[in-house]
């Protein structure tokens, strides 16, 4: 898709960051909106801002998007009341527990995977048919540069992430030959509160820099070009290079070195120590 104007955009987890920016933009490229976010608060003040900036029309719900149920009811009532969905951004994401896998409880995971995957698949089966009766439109799922590489303390989102990039890259090679566009976003460090927790302060302040603005014009542009695969933000080309080039035995030494200083290792039943410098003679130490 090149032309926005009058187009119907679907955003889910628009209360804040990267969705709040994405209603804004296109808000200015003349789309309409239908908005979600399990926060109302944050989502009314992203309908409040967008009507502040102009007349676009806006459909706006509050719900879990791991809520399948939910998340029809949604569809269904977002094509009563402006009719179909000419693209999806499944955005919709929280962090994990920031611990090892042996410290992450199993309802972390099963949270982290119902939001970040499941909110996915939820919102682009329930639209799809929407985008294919209009005969055009853009499926845009929202992954991270955590599902390019595995990082410590990450791997319920991680996992989750990785998900969200199969199902994803499956659909484009289901979708190669129809009029629906799909779209797999790599996120790399973007200024959102999606860590803005005490546990991943530390990550958050070194890593977290690059405005949500800058990225979603640059999926703008991605979609308009037809991109598959988008990359961008603060580290994400690294992370990609990486991913595709660096041998994982390598790899993953460079990750752990470079995540050691921002991951919580309380858990961790090793801890690095110091040895000691070896100070007997060497051919004490090689006896017997």
């Amino acid at each position: 898709m090149k032309n926005f104007n009058n187009k119907l955009i679907v955003i889910t987890g628009a209360g804040s960051g990267m969705g709040r920016a994405y209603a804004l933009e296109f808000a200015k490229l003349g789309a309409r909106l239908a908005l979600n976010d399990y926060d109302s608060k944050g989502l009314s003040e992203t309908v409040k801002m967008v009507r502040k900036n102009g007349s676009t029309e806006i459909y706006s719900a509050t719900f879990d998007v791991a809520d399948r149920s939910a998340m029809e009811t949604f569809a269904a009532d977002v094509k009563n009341a402006l009719g179909n969905a000419h693209v999806i951004i499944n955005n919709a994401g929280v962090s994990g527990d920031g611990k090892p896998v042996w410290a992450t409880p199993l309802s972390s995971i099963e949270r982290v995977m119902g939001i970040n995957f499941y909110g996915v698949v939820h919102g682009t089966q329930v639209f799809l048919p929407q985008l294919i009766e209009n005969g055009e439109g853009a499926v845009v799922n929202v992954s991270s540069v955590f599902g390019l590489i595995g990082p410590p303390n990450n791997s319920d989102y991680s996992a989750a992430k990785f998900a969200v990039r199969g199902f994803t890259e499956a659909l484009m090679v289901e979708l190669l030959d129809s009029p629906i566009s799909v779209h797999l976003v790599h996120p790399g460090g973007i200024a959102t509160n999606i860590a803005n927790v005490p546990q991943h302060q530390a990550f958050s302040d070194k890593y977290l820099s690059t405005p949500p603005e800058a990225i979603v014009r640059h999926v703008i542009r991605g979609i308009r070009r037809g991109t598959p695969k988008i990359v961008y933000g603060k580290d994400s080309f690294k992370t990609w290079f990486g991913a595709n080039f660096v041998p994982l035995r390598l790899l993953n030494k460079i990750i752990w070195w470079d995540m050691r200083d921002v991951i919580d290792r309380s858990d961790y039943p090793l801890q690095p120590t110091i040895s000691k410098p070896l100070t007997t003679p060497i051919k004490e130490r090689n006896a017997g």
